[in-house]
C-alpha cells in the first residue's frame, strides 16, 4: 500500500492520496484576510468597553487606596491618643502648600494639631503621586488636610468637626469616585459621574 505523502505549502497542509488526488488543509489567503478584518472590526467595537472598564477598576483601586490611608490616620489617632492627620505631599516629607491629593499624600502623628508635619513629628505612611491622568481634589473643608481627634472623629485645627468630598477622576472620561466624610470622621466611597476632570 503506498503511503500518503504529505507536503507543507504556505497557507495550511497539502495532502496528496495515493489516487493523486491533493486536498488542502489550511485557509487561502482571501480567507485569512477576511478574518483578520472581521477580527479587527471586533476589535475596534470592543476597545472602548475595555478602557471605560480599565478606567473604573483603576478608579476603583485609587479611591480604596486612599480610603485605607483616611483608616490608618483614624486608628493612629485613637491608638496614640492623640492627633493624626492626612495632607497632600508632593515630596513624601511636608505637607504641600497648594495643589490636589493627585501629587501624592502623607499620614502623620500631629502632635500640636496645626494639620502641618513638623519637625519630631513621625510619619506613619507616604502615597507616591497618582498616575498623571487621575485627579483628586477635595472640596474646601478636605482641600488641604483632614485631621483625626483622638475619639476617631473628624475635626478642623479650630476644634469645628471635619465633613467634605474628595472626588477621584479620569481626565479622560467621565467616570469618577468620591470620597465622603461624614460628621463622624467615617469615610465612604461612592460611584458618581463628572462633566469634566479638572
Amino acid at each position: 500500500m503506498a503511503s500518503v505523502k504529505r507536503v507543507q505549502s504556505i497557507y495550511g497542509l497539502r495532502i496528496a492520496s495515493p489516487g493523486g488526488r491533493v486536498t488542502s488543509l489550511g485557509f487561502t489567503l482571501t480567507e485569512l484576510l477576511a478574518t483578520l478584518a472581521v477580527l479587527a472590526i471586533l476589535v475596534a467595537l470592543a476597545a472602548p468597553a475595555l478602557s471605560a472598564a480599565f478606567v473604573s477598576s483603576k478608579l476603583s483601586t485609587l479611591a480604596n487606596t486612599f480610603l485605607s490611608n483616611l483608616y490608618l490616620a483614624r486608628s493612629e489617632a485613637i491608638k496614640r491618643n492623640a492627633r493624626a492627620a492626612i495632607c497632600p505631599s508632593a515630596n513624601g516629607s511636608a505637607c504641600a502648600a497648594s495643589g490636589g491629593w493627585h501629587q501624592g499624600w502623607l499620614v502623620f502623628h500631629d502632635a500640636n494639631n496645626n494639620a502641618a508635619l513638623d519637625g519630631g513629628e513621625a510619619v506613619v505612611q507616604t502615597q507616591a503621586a497618582l498616575p498623571p491622568e487621575f485627579r483628586l481634589t477635595g472640596n474646601t473643608p478636605v482641600a488641604s488636610y483632614i485631621s483625626y481627634s483622638p475619639s476617631g472623629a473628624t475635626e478642623l485645627v479650630s476644634g469645628a468637626f471635619q465633613a467634605g468630598t474628595l472626588t477621584l477622576c479620569h481626565v479622560a472620561s467621565t467616570q469618577a469616585r468620591q470620597i465622603v466624610i461624614n460628621s463622624t470622621g467615617r469615610p465612604r466611597i461612592l460611584k458618581t459621574t463628572v462633566t469634566s476632570c479638572p
